[in-house]
């Protein structure tokens, strides 16, 4: 048994610490929050699931000093990111394997500035640890997939990846408003559409891919786009006026010599009839009803090769009819599912192209039970 504890369990990391606790092979052994509303309170009951004996504390120094082999930390880190980094420094320090999805960039540390990462190269050496950021966008969806989509092409000219999101049913009602910036209006400075925060936040994933290919990228080019409502429409989680921001497309081209192009692209709606001329889904399991017509919480994941073959892949992720859960069940899961691969690694900063192809070993025959309560969310 892997012993580990969960840093931070907000929108990501509730759904992690259900992932723990279900697991076969892992023992849970601490719990860290930033609510005080959630300190004391059983890691079971705060996933909704049955008691398991351990009790929510808000003291990180505990977990620092615990028996856990790995860390999960999910505390959020969009506006926090060098506070992020100095938590996780202190557990790799102390020894601790550590699994994240809260600095995205991270999720390929070669293409990322040395001042981030170093002090985490630093610690991981001192503490003998290892360290790996993951997830589904970035991770799995713009890592993993299209690369291993890559393995069939006899030639490639280019290589797309577009999350297509409807963020009406997202449960973090400031991610959604103050940093996606919907609901405002367009003169509003929101964090993500700001001038190259995107590129900061994604584009190391253009790099990975890049690098997974044998090829460097030469300069990329970021742009951003905001699309006002028309009319007014109520979702799970607020009110989108009439002039306000309504959606958002974000594009990082990277170029590789010879003008191949590696593409992450952003599409993001807080209705399902904004900007029909950007990508809607070619598929779509039929979303629940949730009272809000085109609010739906509709997503997809697409993956574009043009080469030969040209080649062209969806993934959708649902629960119960619920994509937002279904991603971030299996942006959650990525982590979790890759504990032992990071656990049996040697020190230091890792990416997907340093691990094993990780799989649901052990996961066979779990019953899912009910889903983790996506209401637990903020910081954690």
């Amino acid at each position: 048994m892997i012993k580990v504890g969960v840093w931070g369990p907000g929108s990501m990391g509730v759904v992690a610490l259900r992932a723990v606790i279900d697991h076969p092979d892992l023992a849970l052994t601490d719990v860290v929050v930033h609510s005080q509303a959630k300190v004391g309170r059983d890691a079971g009951e705060l996933c909704g699931t049955e008691p398991v004996g351990v009790l929510a504390t808000a003291d990180p120094d505990s977990l620092v000093n615990s028996d856990a082999d790995v860390v999960v930390y999910a505390a959020a880190a969009n506006l926090r990111p060098l506070e992020a980094i100095a938590d996780m420094v202190s557990l790799l320090r102390a020894g601790k394997n550590v699994v994240s999805c809260s600095v995205v960039p991270l999720v390929y540390p070669e293409a990322v500035d040395n001042a981030l990462t170093q002090p985490l190269a630093d610690a991981a050496l001192a503490g003998g640890s290892s360290f790996f950021t993951t997830g589904i966008d970035t991770g799995f969806a713009n890592d993993v997939l299209p690369l291993a989509l890559s393995g069939v092409s006899r030639s490639i000219t280019s290589i797309r990846v577009t999350e297509m999101f409807n963020y009406a049913t997202y449960p973090d009602a400031g991610a959604v408003y103050e940093i996606l910036g919907f609901g405002k209006p367009p003169e509003f400075a929101a964090f993500a559409a700001s001038p190259g925060i995107f590129t900061f936040g994604w584009g190391p994933t253009v790099h990975q891919i890049a690098h997974g290919l044998g090829c460097e990228i030469e300069r990329i080019e970021e742009s951003v786009e905001r699309l006002v409502a028309e009319e007014s429409f109520d979702t799970p989680t607020g009110r989108v006026e009439a002039g306000t921001v309504g959606a958002m497309r974000s594009i990082l081209t990277g170029y590789v010599e010879g003008g191949r192009t590696v593409v992450v692209d952003h599409v993001s709606r807080m209705h399902d009839d904004l900007a029909p001329h950007w990508p809607q889904p070619r598929i779509s399991m039929a979303p629940r009803d949730l009272g809000f017509g085109g609010a739906s919480g509709r997503g997809v994941y697409r993956v574009e090769i043009n080469g030969s073959p040209d080649i062209l892949c969806e993934l959708e992720l649902a629960e119960d009819h619920d994509h937002d859960l279904g991603a971030r069940i299996a942006g959650a899961a990525r982590m979790v599912n890759a504990i032992p691969a990071v656990y049996a690694a040697k020190p230091g900063l890792l990416s997907a192209l340093d691990l094993p192809i990780i799989t649901g070993v052990g996961l066979m025959g779990i019953d899912p039970g009910s889903s983790p309560d996506s209401r637990l969310v903020g910081r954690g």
